[in-house]
Parts: C-alpha cells; sequence; structure tokens
C-alpha cells in the first residue's frame, strides 16, 4: 500500500515536532504578531467612547489602532507558517516580549493625544503610565487627570483591568483555537511558586473559567459602585482599576475627592475580593461552598494580616492624636491600609503625613499580602506561608535533631525543589530592590523616596513615601530614575526569575 505524506509535511518548513532556532523565533514572532493584534482591538472600547462624547482624542485613538493593529497584523502574516508547542524557555521570552511590546503600543493614543494638544509628555513618561496600567502598579507620572478626555482615563482604566488577569490568560484561552497549544505560556504568567495545578484538564478551559469568575465580580463591582453614588463613568473606570488592584483614578486626589464612606466601603470589599486566588473563587462558586476558602492555604492568613494590619494601623492612629474620633481613624487607617497591602494604591488622605512608622509598615506588607493567582503583586502570601512553615520545621529540628519534619501544604508535603524555588525567589527578590534603590541613591534622589520607589514598584503597589506619595506623581524623577522603576514593574509583575533569566549566558544556548 503507497504511503502518503501527512498534510502538514507539506506545507514549506521544518517537519511537525522538529524545529531549528530560525522556526522557533518565527514561531514566536507568530504569538507576538497574534498578541499584538489582540491587544489592538481593545482600543475599539476608548475609541468607541471617544466617539460617541466626541471628545479631543478621537484621532490620537484612531491611529494608535491602525499602528497596533498594522504591526500586530503585520508580524503574524509573515510568520503565519511557523507555529509549534512552545518550549519552557520559549514561554518565558514570548510573555517577556509581550509585556514589554504591549506597553509600548498602549503608550501610542497617549503620546499622539498629548502632542496634539500641545502638552508635553516624553516617551519615558508614557512608556511608563502604560507599563504600570498593565502591570497593575497604578502609579502615574500625569497631573490634572479630570481635565484630560474622558476616553484617555478609561484607556488607562482598561490597562488595569486587562492587565489584572494578564493578557496572556486571554490569549491562550484563544490561541488553541488556531492550533497553538498555551501551557507553556500560562506557567510563565500565572504569578505563584505552584503552577502546575489546573481547574480544568485543558489550559484554555482554565483560562475561561478564570476570566469567567473576573467577568463576574467586575460587573458586580460596577454596579456596586453606581449604588454607591458614583456616576456611570467613574464606577466603570473605578471597577476596572479596583478588579485589577491597579489604583488609577480619574482624580489627582483619588478617593479623597468622593469623600465617600459608601464608595470607600465597596472598594475595600471588592479589593479584598481581588486579592484572593480567583482559582479558589471558582472552586467556591462552582461547588457552591465556602470550604474551598477555609482550607485555601493563603485565603484566612491574607485576610487575617489585611484585616489585622488595618486594625492596628487604625489603633496607632487614634493612639497617636492623627485623629481624635475613633470612626475617622477607622475610616482611615482601614481604607488605607487595605489598599496598600492588597497593592492597588488608592488613598482617601495623604498618609504621608501620618508618623513614619504607619504607612512605612503598610508598605512593607504590601510585599506579602496577595494571593498567589490574584490580581495583587508583591512575592505572594503562598511563599510567605511556605517559609514561615519551612522555619517552624528548622526550630523543630534543631529541638530534636532525630524528627522528621516535612513542610506540609494543604495535608501534602511540599516538594524540596518548590522549598528550593521559594528561597531563591526570596534571595533574587531581596537582591533587586537593594540593587535597584542602590541605583535610585546614586542618581540623586533621597532615601526614603528612594527605597519606597523600587518597592512600591516592584511589588506593583504604586503610590509610595517622600515626594511620590498618594497625592503626588512619579512626575518628579529623572528618566533615569523613571527606567529603573519601570523595570522594576516589568521584574515584580512577571516575578523576577522570568525576566531576569534572559539575563543569563545558559538561557540562550540552543
Amino acid at each position: 500500500m503507497p504511503r502518503f505524506r501527512p498534510l502538514a509535511a507539506a506545507v514549506p518548513g521544518p517537519a511537525p515536532g522538529r524545529s531549528t532556532p530560525v522556526s522557533r523565533l518565527l514561531a514566536l514572532v507568530n504569538l507576538l504578531g497574534l498578541t499584538m493584534t489582540l491587544f489592538a482591538l481593545t482600543m475599539a472600547i476608548p475609541l468607541s467612547v471617544s466617539a460617541y462624547l466626541g471628545d479631543a482624542a478621537l484621532s490620537a485613538f484612531v491611529d494608535a489602532f491602525l499602528v497596533a493593529f498594522g504591526a500586530g497584523a503585520g508580524l503574524w502574516l509573515v510568520s503565519r507558517r511557523h507555529r509549534y508547542e512552545l518550549r519552557p524557555r520559549d514561554g518565558f521570552l514570548l510573555v517577556s516580549l509581550v509585556w514589554t511590546v504591549l506597553p509600548l503600543l498602549a503608550t501610542i493614543p497617549l503620546f499622539i493625544y498629548f502632542d496634539r494638544a500641545g502638552l508635553r509628555l516624553s516617551f519615558t513618561d508614557g512608556y511608563f503610565e502604560a507599563m504600570s496600567g498593565l502591570t497593575t502598579t497604578g502609579a502615574t507620572v500625569l497631573t490634572g487627570l479630570h481635565d484630560l478626555p474622558p476616553s484617555i482615563n478609561l484607556w488607562r482604566a482598561t490597562l488595569v483591568w486587562l492587565g489584572g488577569m494578564g493578557i496572556l490568560v486571554l490569549a491562550v484561552a484563544i490561541l488553541p483555537l488556531l492550533g497553538v497549544g498555551g501551557h507553556q505560556v500560562f506557567r510563565a504568567e500565572t504569578p505563584g511558586p505552584m503552577k502546575d495545578e489546573k481547574l480544568t484538564p485543558r489550559i484554555a478551559g482554565t483560562a475561561k473559567a478564570l476570566y469567567a469568575v473576573y467577568f463576574g465580580f467586575s460587573l458586580l463591582c460596577f454596579l456596586a459602585y453606581r449604588a454607591a453614588g458614583l456616576p456611570w463613568f467613574e464606577a466603570w473606570c473605578h471597577m476596572a482599576t479596583t478588579m485589577g488592584l491597579g489604583g488609577f483614578s480619574t482624580w489627582d486626589d483619588g478617593f479623597a475627592h468622593f469623600d465617600s464612606v459608601p464608595v470607600e466601603i465597596v472598594a475595600m470589599v471588592f479589593m479584598l475580593i481581588a486579592g484572593i486566588n480567583f482559582a479558589t473563587h471558582f472552586s467556591a462558586l462552582s461547588q457552591r461552598r465556602l470550604r474551598p476558602y477555609l482550607t485555601c492555604p493563603e485565603t484566612i492568613p491574607y485576610l487575617a494580616l489585611t484585616l489585622g494590619a488595618s486594625l492596628l494601623v487604625s489603633a496607632y492612629l487614634y493612639i497617636e492624636g492623627v485623629y481624635r474620633a475613633p470612626l475617622d481613624a477607622l475610616r482611615y487607617g482601614v481604607f488605607n491600609t487595605i489598599s496598600v497591602l492588597t497593592t492597588t494604591g488608592y488613598a482617601n488622605v495623604d498618609y504621608t503625613a501620618w508618623p513614619i512608622l504607619a504607612p512605612l509598615l503598610m508598605l512593607l506588607l504590601s510585599g506579602v499580602a496577595t494571593s498567589a493567582g490574584s490580581t495583587g503583586g508583591g512575592i505572594k502570601m503562598i511563599r510567605a506561608v511556605i517559609l514561615a512553615k519551612t522555619a517552624g520545621a528548622e526550630l523543630k529540628m534543631m529541638l530534636h535533631p532525630q524528627a522528621v519534619s516535612p513542610v506540609r501544604i494543604k495535608g501534602r508535603v511540599i516538594n524540596p525543589r518548590v522549598l528550593t524555588s521559594v528561597l531563591a525567589f526570596m534571595v533574587a527578590y531581596g537582591f533587586s530592590i537593594a540593587v535597584l534603590t542602590a541605583l535610585m541613591l546614586a542618581s540623586g534622589l533621597d532615601a526614603l523616596t528612594a527605597f519606597s520607589a523600587v518597592v512600591a514598584s516592584v511589588n506593583n503597589t504604586g503610590p509610595g513615601l517622600g515626594a511620590i506619595g498618594p497625592m503626588g506623581s512619579f512626575a518628579v524623577l529623572s528618566d533615569f530614575q523613571t527606567w529603573i522603576c519601570t523595570f522594576g514593574m516589568l521584574i515584580g509583575r512577571l516575578e523576577l526569575f522570568t525576566v531576569l533569566m534572559l539575563f543569563t549566558p545558559a538561557f540562550w544556548r540552543t
């Protein structure tokens, strides 16, 4: 019987399952182009609003869409014959490329609008703003926010919302339909040390499940803000930045402008929700039980730390006489502590005027509070739990050298490789903050501003202390300092190793 070649072999290029460095590079270009094209389509949201309202940014979004869509479609077309299942290193490289290129595309409408309006926005500041949005950091270099066209503020909020779960998590729900696997992309994108747990058998199903939960809570948050008294537009923008834990606002003074307890309560509730692992939300909703929250190794410690620190800060403010009324101390202490610990960055008061202990404690705790799989930043609560359990096991072994004391999470013994990974991450985390802070100090910045800017950037928290507090902006930084913070936001969002490994010679060996 004659043997026929498979259809795939008739297509010029490497045979299925085999690839060369050039073909793998083209496959990455293909995925990058597709992601850029999908991202360009999201510009239709502010573009439509701009057209409906007739604001001054319409031409900027039209031109930006054409440039972004054309660039993405062009890359996809020239490399469309090259598609392969990604290897781990390919996934890490693709994620780093995407999170470097997408802020560049997101900058285009900002840069065009400011240029045509005769306002100054340097490329450095524009890229910083876009990176801050997509990494859900919420730090800004802009002032006079409410004087900007509504579509510009909507675009800033949309960037945070898209970055909340990661633009690539959305992509892996679509790429399999085009014959491209997404497992390695999802592993590189998902935060936390335990990446192999799936909600559904297929990675696309996992991405869709996470987004279904994200959409659902976003809708509830939007309606709650509206019910609390915010106008529709304000409710939509703040919903996006609340669920993304990004903290961009449409006003320079943020929530202090609204001065509304109901609005602040809505923000606190949904900031707390967004700081929980969305896989845990999915399990609880699908089972219609609270048990997944109780058995999750992160949820209870996260809520206990966040709410406990909130009450502690409130009590401290009252004792120190910052607020004479206990309810005022409770209101401002709880809201701002939850906001900072969840790495959102909202503020209803200038907390840099408080005794330094309170805001410094809040900033430091922002590095450990939120859960892996949430939209928050920092090292994630799961790593803090593992470190605490490891320290406890080590103390027990010092007292009882012959004892066997494995580290367990959810009743399972943690693989020593995970423990090593957590310890290595913590070393890289501390080293990165030290190096970036040293660079900021060498550039002439004062110690408090330099340290807080780096910590707020790497933890994706947003505002820092000193000159970059919640009622200020990062515009006071020089271009060099701004780029340091931009790099800090990138490595913080992609959990350090995804980016840092690109600087190792071993990564580039074939």
